[in-house]
């Protein structure tokens, strides 16, 4: 062998074994290879089928404008989350610690559905759904952890909540202050900690994690164009604007429990003998 077909050789092998190792790497640290992602999304396909179906029936339905104290358009409105929910338990059976992930956003889409029903009857049960958003909010968060939050990530959420908490400031009269201020507080939290775990993931963040992140930060878009048409001035086409944003952001955090456990920094490799 000459020695230009030994570099190669040895080149070909030390790139065979960076592969190998990057390989070993990624499955410790829980990340998917592109073949495994792939296949995930083919098996997870179907079962967001319902989801969509009865998205479009919403859109088709009420895509315009919503219908106060309906109850037809509570239900309709209910189902795209309710599909969300029993996507998730079919994508985390188990009630073992391991998947106190998914069991965290499937409770937050449970208070979300909730809510979802009570903002159907705005004049009676507003603050009721706000109050249950805002739990919600909660269990995302914890979903997502709470450290390590970064001071970056939190200085710009800050400034963006304070910047938008100015903006329907005036709107918030009466027992409204109190609990929108608690509100905002904590949507901007759940987003930070949406973020950070993109940034702070052990060995780089996947897709799982990126698509909580854009779920969050279109939970804030949704609600912050609903708060501005509610208590500063009427936005053009807020209706449609709050629901696709809404959905994709109910769709996009519930898509993050795929392959996901308990907290991206915590979750360790089970050994062979377990």
């Amino acid at each position: 062998m000459c020695l230009g077909e030994r570099i190669c050789s040895a080149l070909h092998s030390h790139h065979m074994q960076n592969r190998l190792r990057k390989l070993c790497e990624d499955r410790a640290a829980g990340r998917r290879t592109i073949p495994e992602l792939l296949r995930g999304l083919k098996s997870i396909g179907p079962k967001l089928v319902p989801f969509f179906k009865t998205v479009t029936i919403f859109f088709v339905l009420y895509g315009d404008s919503a219908k106060p104290n309906s109850v037809v358009y509570c239900i309709i409105k209910c189902l795209p989350i309710l599909s969300l929910i029993i996507f998730v338990l079919l994508n985390s059976v188990t009630y073992s610690k391991p998947y106190s992930y998914s069991h965290k956003i499937l409770y937050g889409l449970m208070c979300s559905c909730v809510g979802d029903a009570f903002l159907v009857w705005k004049e009676e049960c507003f603050l009721h759904g706000v109050a249950i958003f805002a739990v919600a909010h909660v269990f995302y968060a914890s979903a997502f952890g709470f450290r390590p939050l970064g001071t970056s990530s939190g200085i710009i959420f800050s400034s963006l909540a304070a910047v938008g908490y100015w903006y329907v400031l005036p709107g918030l009269t009466g027992i409204l202050f109190p609990l929108g201020t608690l509100y905002f507080m904590l949507i901007f939290m759940m987003v930070w900690c949406a973020v950070a775990r993109v940034k702070h993931t052990k060995g780089g963040c996947g897709w799982p994690e990126m698509s909580g992140c854009i779920g969050a930060l279109l939970f804030i878009v949704s609600d912050f164009v609903l708060a501005l048409n509610l208590f500063y001035q009427d936005i053009p086409y807020s209706h449609p604007i709050v629901m696709v944003t809404y959905y994709a952001a109910q769709l996009g955090i519930s898509l993050s429990i795929i392959d996901n456990r308990t907290n991206t920094k915590q979750d360790k490799v089970p050994k062979a003998s377990e």
